[in-house]
């Protein structure tokens, strides 16, 4: 079997890629919780999953080999020693700090089929869920003023942001919200304790279990073989950039540079790659509003220096110019979501129309519902797949936030 994880583009061929599902908790969800698990909508989960299998069906149709986080997860916890340890970890994140209360989940969890139970940490557990002689505090035995013991993991569905592969290697990120810090267990114990991956040693970037600060998938963006962007956002802190940097160029030498991109901190430009994503050899979508004023920004070019102990930070303010020096190009296009105009932009932002997951050089996926951008894609050459998004895109994400690509061919 080849080596597992090869990511060094952001266009090139997709060969494998890591989806999941939406499921039961996305039914969890109420309007009373929303803001708790980061979510602005209720999607309607039989339409979720058609969407999410036409998204699935469409990857596999251009040869991509598909594989799903649940099924991952459950052959990871392969003997009942694996399985123990994750429940602890799920509980303990879950800030279950009762004895009692610990030690009933835990049983309760164990109880079920691997699977089974995967799938019931994924939806959250209801206190109705424990045999009510179990309980022995007053706040189980109330429903009505908090229904769950674990919450639901709505978000799932984005495997981008828990994990990302860069080089052969890979980042298990600390998240940044509370709703989320739990996701990425999943994929530390896939890449520790999947046949697939625990029998090669794969350098592991930043680990989440060892960092004190956050950064999400969604932020990091594999520009070439020497060239790694990565957003300094709501979700991603410079500090988690200049401990990755230190990571990474310590571990290998193909890496040479982090180019950290600063972007405003708001709901609607969670991540870079809701704003800014790569689509060609030369050609790069953007929402314009993350420039300011001269189309200026806060740029910073990442490097090792002669002192081990500190990085060399080189300040730039045009992207443009940015990134025509480090992929060493004399033309590149930027292509403005919504073509840039004041009511089309913002809506189809909300919507992610930046947000696209290229799987080839010059061939995307997209939003169909952002059709004056895929629109504007086309006339500039690129060839546009576009899947159904109505319920998907309640979650504020799009194709490129809803696959966690595992490897890619050269370009």
């Amino acid at each position: 079997m080849e080596y597992p994880l090869h990511i060094t583009s952001e266009i090139g061929e997709l060969q494998t890629v890591i989806l999941h599902r939406p499921g039961q908790e996305v039914e969890n969800l109420t309007p009373e919780y929303l803001g708790r698990l980061l979510f602005d909508d209720i999607p309607y989960l039989p339409i979720i999953q058609k969407e999410h299998d036409y998204f699935a069906q469409t990857l596999r149709n251009r040869g991509v080999e598909v594989l799903y986080l649940t099924n991952l997860v459950t052959e990871s916890l392969h003997s009942p020693e694996i399985k123990k340890q994750f429940v602890q970890d799920i509980l303990k994140e879950s800030k279950i700090r009762d004895k009692s209360t610990f030690y009933n989940l835990q049983e309760y969890l164990l109880s079920l089929d691997t699977k089974e139970m995967v799938e019931k940490i994924m939806a959250g557990v209801r206190k109705s869920e424990i045999e009510p002689s179990k309980k022995i505090h007053l706040f189980e035995m109330l429903e009505d003023h908090y229904p769950f013991y674990l919450d639901p993991m709505p978000n799932l569905y984005f495997t981008r942001d828990p994990a990302a592969t860069i080089g052969n290697g890979v980042t298990i990120n600390r998240m940044m919200e509370k709703a989320r810090k739990r996701e990425s267990l999943f994929m530390y114990y896939v890449i520790k304790n999947h046949p697939r991956f625990s029998k090669y040693d794969i350098p592991i970037w930043s680990n989440r279990n060892n960092s004190e600060f956050p950064m999400e998938g969604g932020d990091e963006l594999v520009f070439s073989k020497d060239t790694v962007a990565i957003g300094i956002s709501a979700r991603t802190s410079a500090k988690a950039i200049e401990d990755f940097a230190f990571n990474i160029f310590k571990g290998q030498d193909e890496i040479k540079k982090i180019v950290a991109i600063e972007i405003p901190k708001s709901r609607a430009f969670m991540h870079l790659d809701t704003v800014f994503t790569m689509v060609d050899y030369d050609k790069f979508t953007i929402h314009p509003n993350i420039q300011g004023p001269g189309e200026n920004m806060n740029i910073f070019i990442l490097e090792k220096s002669k002192d081990e102990e500190i990085l060399k930070i080189t300040h730039k303010t045009n992207l443009l110019e940015t990134l025509k020096e480090v992929l060493g190009l004399k033309e590149i296009a930027l292509i403005s979501c919504g073509g840039g105009d004041i009511i089309a932009g913002p809506r189809e932002q909300w919507n992610d129309g930046s947000n696209t997951l290229a799987i080839a050089p010059g061939v995307v996926v997209t939003y169909e519902r952002n059709y004056v951008s895929n629109k504007l894609l086309r006339e500039y050459g690129i060839e546009v797949i576009e899947v159904l998004s109505s319920e998907l895109s309640r979650g504020r994400g799009g194709p490129r936030c809803m696959s966690m690509p595992l490897v890619r061919k050269e370009i």
